[in-house]
């Protein structure tokens, strides 16, 4: 993966003035910004989902002008060809694992049928040991298995990016610690470039090949660690 950011925006609350100024480029596969809460890291990574627009600058991804405020170039997130993981998942809670899984593979905002099929969800329900919930709702899962099936359902339609937004911030020490695994693994097995926002120290250190620090809006660090 490679890709370059320089954007701005100016984020207002009342009276109050929030300055978002991020500029990096990186070739590298995983990507780590990190910084305490309130830096900006989750703006930043909306604005790369397309779901937040810069008043100006540019996104690159893969070769790929995802935004450009001088070119008018601003494409929809569904044309991004990136996977956002919401920090508390975003789950569909009337939808089951096998629909949740299913939603991002078709199109329009019509529910898939509660017993949907298809190659690519058997496979993602494989690949993430989810068969046995198939027919459950996310209230009935694990923290665990929520956040599996929020990774299946970002995978399925194959992008060419992760975007991950905390994504261990919700769950218990011991269960943080075994999704972390789970997720370098299958990282590494389908080599999908991902940027992954932190605070937590063991997230740089489990993820961090390419380090970003955030303060106030900017980036105001970099570190290139041994993969």
């Amino acid at each position: 993966m490679h890709i370059k950011v320089d954007i701005g925006k100016t984020l207002r609350s009342g009276a109050r003035a929030f300055e978002l100024s991020a500029r990096f480029e990186s070739a590298s596969r995983r990507v780590v910004i990190h910084g305490p809460s309130g830096a900006g890291k989750s703006q930043l990574l909306k604005a790369l989902a397309g779901l937040m627009t810069p008043d100006r600058g540019h996104i690159e991804l893969a070769g790929r002008r995802l935004f450009d405020s001088n070119a008018g170039i601003d494409l929809a997130p569904q044309r991004r060809q990136v996977a956002y993981l919401f920090q508390d998942y975003a789950l569909f809670p009337h939808l089951n694992v096998r629909q949740n899984i299913g939603f991002g593979l078709q199109r329009g905002w019509l529910n898939p049928w509660s017993r949907v099929d298809g190659d690519t969800i058997r496979y993602w329900l494989q690949a993430f040991e989810l068969d046995h919930v198939a027919h459950q709702f996310p209230h009935e899962l694990s923290g665990g298995q929520r956040q599996r099936v929020a990774l299946a359902r970002a995978l399925a339609p194959q992008p060419t990016a992760l975007l991950l937004d905390e994504p261990f911030a919700a769950l218990d020490p011991g269960l943080r610690e075994r999704m972390r695994t789970e997720l370098d693994t299958l990282q590494r097995k389908l080599a999908i470039p991902m940027i992954l926002i932190t605070h937590d120290p063991e997230d740089v250190r489990a993820f961090g090949d390419h380090v970003l620090r955030m303060e106030q809006g900017r980036i105001v660090d970099a570190e290139e660690l041994p993969s």
